[in-house]
């Protein structure tokens, strides 16, 4: 299996590029397949039940997709969209480990070039999910005065190195690794400036982000479904105080694939009702801004969607070996591999502060944080 033996998924990633899946949610005029997000959530999961790691990988291709889709118009757009329709991927630079600010500020920096009209480049970053399989990278960074910037560049231009260094004990075929930016030089239709970190527009986008490992998870529920399903009919003896002599026929292990199954239905359930709200939210852009109830109420959707799924996610995985037994533990099986992955995704951002945050709104209308992490 590719996750045990760690082949990276190369040729898989070519074969989203080759479907064009990249392009899901571009416009049907402007070259791509205009599906809503709750048929772009769906498609996800079905990704994410094949395999995880490459659902995962397309996570800031999409998110890069959806900053387009809000705020870009003319020339811009166009570049960028034609790229992705000719099967470009995106990846991400933007979470660094040496940064103890919280939010939004980055050590990572975006300096005036000495020629006068592009930029510069310097930093180190970690957690760039899907940038080894990508042909561009969203780089995020401060300014000398302080804003947010975002540098969107070739993997292969001068002073880019990437590190296939990520040792996470799941999730293991994403490229989690270190991103280092050494005097990059970076054009000027390549940089933004988005403004101070402490005052951002509203934005439904950071909760498609994070419903994305929703999606992610809903997807490994599905495939533990699949094993658990598989586990019980390979099975030719059952256990020594079974009540049936065949596992085929055996109501108890019935009992626990009905439970797996239930669980896996539930999550994609969640994931599905939350896109709707989000979609909400994208509906009401209007100058590159969505209604901000709207948006808020997107934000506070896709947290209550990670507080229900992390609540049973990772328990119904390892329900698994309940139905396989003790032969199922076995190494070349993998099927560990499914705790891990949810386990992993579900670390991205803590469930207890999610949960936190909906009932402080809820109590006292305080609003979600603006920004990525939530």
């Amino acid at each position: 299996m590719r996750e045990r033996d760690r082949i990276a998924p190369y040729e898989q990633i070519q074969w989203i590029k080759d479907a064009g899946l990249g392009r899901l949610r571009i416009p049907v005029a402007e070259g791509g397949a205009g599906s809503t997000l709750r048929e772009f959530f769906k498609v996800l999961i079905d990704l994410a039940a094949a395999d995880s790691n490459v659902a995962h990988i397309l996570r800031a291709h999409y998110w890069f997709v959806e900053q387009l889709l809000q705020s870009a118009h003319g020339e811009a757009r166009k570049r960028w969209f034609d790229l992705v329709n000719h099967g470009k991927i995106f990846g991400n630079a933007t979470s660094e480990q040496g940064n103890l600010q919280v939010g939004l500020y980055f050590d990572t920096k975006l300096v005036p070039d000495g020629d006068g009209v592009g930029y510069r480049l310097n930093g180190k970053k970690y957690y760039s999910t899907g940038s080894l399989f990508s042909d561009w990278i969203q780089v995020f960074a401060s300014t000398p005065e302080g804003n947010i910037a975002g540098a969107t560049i070739p993997v292969d231009r001068e002073g880019v190195t990437l590190k296939d260094d990520w040792d996470g004990f799941g999730q293991r075929l994403t490229g989690t690794g270190t991103t280092i930016l050494e005097n990059v030089y970076v054009k000027p239709e390549e940089a933004a400036d988005y403004g101070p970190p402490d005052d951002q527009p509203p934005s439904y986008q950071f909760a498609i982000l994070q419903l994305y490992l929703q999606a992610v998870t809903a997807g490994i529920l599905r495939s533990v479904e699949q094993d658990a399903v598989a586990l019980v009919r390979r099975r030719r003896r059952g256990f020594s105080h079974a009540t049936t002599e065949r596992p085929t026929d055996d109501h108890q292990l019935f009992q626990v694939v009905g439970e797996i199954a239930s669980d896996a239905f539930a999550a994609e359930a969640i994931v599905l009702a939350a896109a709707d709200r989000i979609q909400a939210a994208a509906d009401s852009v209007v100058n590159g801004l969505p209604d901000a109830d709207l948006a808020r109420d997107a934000q506070i959707a896709a947290a209550e969607a990670k507080v229900a799924v992390d609540r049973f996610s990772y328990q119904t995985a390892s329900r698994l070996f309940d139905a396989g037994g003790a032969s199922s533990t076995q190494a070349i099986y993998n099927l560990d591999r499914h705790w891990r992955n949810a386990r992993t995704a579900s670390t991205h951002n803590p469930t207890f502060l999610k949960a936190s945050a909906v009932g402080d709104f809820l109590v006292n209308g305080t609003p979600p944080p603006l920004n990525g992490f939530f």
